[in-house]
């Protein structure tokens, strides 16, 4: 049987899940008020921190999704991703547009990597 591993669960979610290997990181999102490059480093760093919590980092990310409120923001966007990106280990991508969970979130990344 896969063990399953969550962490930092609350009751309607889980902020990373483990299992076969693999880890799954929720949707992250910035601070309200915080520009979009400033919104961007906030969700990075949230990546950062749950990776190496579920015990991996971000060489091993093996896709992402990126979703923006607005892709005006495509480029404030990616001049940050750009500077975190590690070379040579960028991972498949997405980015959309959508109206996200709050007006305030201008940026949200979803990660999923390699253990």
């Amino acid at each position: 049987m896969t063990e399953i591993t969550r962490f930092e669960t609350g009751a309607r979610m889980s902020q990373a899940v483990t299992a076969n290997g693999m880890v799954w990181l929720a949707g992250q999102v910035g601070n309200p008020g915080e520009s979009v490059a400033d919104q961007t480093r906030t969700c990075l760093a949230e990546v950062d921190r749950l990776l190496a919590l579920a015990g991996t980092d971000k060489t091993r990310i093996v896709s992402t999704q990126i979703w923006l409120a607005d892709m005006a923001d495509f480029a404030e966007m990616n001049a940050v991703w750009d500077e975190w990106v590690p070379q040579g280990n960028c991972p498949a991508r997405a980015t959309g547009e959508a109206k996200l969970a709050a007006p305030d979130y201008r940026v949200e990344v979803i990660v999923t990597a390699v253990l």
